[in-house]
């Protein structure tokens, strides 16, 4: 099902059974098919973000899983904000993969059995700058170009359960061209 990505992997997972922004880091999580994290508080076959039920309870929850690459963690530090896995909120952090460059529709193979699909990039929230005064302009800024860069990591739902570990490699199979770049949800 999936390619290999030469030292791909799952650096750590987290969740939180309550809607705080950073989670802590567990052992290990179980993704639930069509759910997300079993025992997150953003895990549900509809939006569970708070804001997200305000406006419309029966839409899609295509943010039961969240990623963060670590490798943002190096880029941020040298802006002077220490973040470490599960801090930014996320479920998975990764390590060795550019999870931003992967097109929508992407499907990730984590560890044995699970199976999430990409569906967009993280529209993080200014909770952000709660963890380091100034951060949110790290992670969402415009470019010379005008157009906004969001860092916060990408979003996916689960397509097969199973459990998930820090260290278990990541096996990456791309969608059928053309490839649609990742957009906001």
């Amino acid at each position: 099902m999936s390619d290999p990505v030469t030292g791909a992997r799952v650096l750590a997972v987290s969740r939180d059974d309550q809607h705080r922004f950073s989670k802590p880091t567990m052992r290990s999580i179980r993704l639930v098919e069509g759910v997300g994290v079993e025992g997150d508080a953003h895990a549900g076959e509809f939006v569970q973000h708070l804001s997200r039920v305000k406006r419309d309870p029966s839409t899609p929850n295509l943010r039961q899983v969240h990623l963060m690459h670590a490798e943002l963690f190096a880029q941020v530090a040298e802006h002077g904000h220490e973040v470490a896995p599960g801090q930014l909120g996320e479920n998975i952090t990764t390590e060795g993969l550019d999870i931003l460059s992967l097109p929508r529709g992407t499907r990730l193979a984590l560890g044995p059995d699970a199976v999430i699909e990409v569906t967009g990039l993280r529209n993080p929230c200014t909770q952000i700058n709660g963890l380091s005064s100034g951060l949110m302009k790290e992670l969402v800024h415009v470019d010379d170009a005008g157009e906004t860069i969001r860092l916060a990591g990408i979003m996916s739902t689960v397509v097969h359960g199973g459990v998930v570990h820090p260290g278990d490699p990541i096996g990456v199979h791309l969608p059928a061209e053309p490839h649609e770049k990742l957009g906001p949800v």
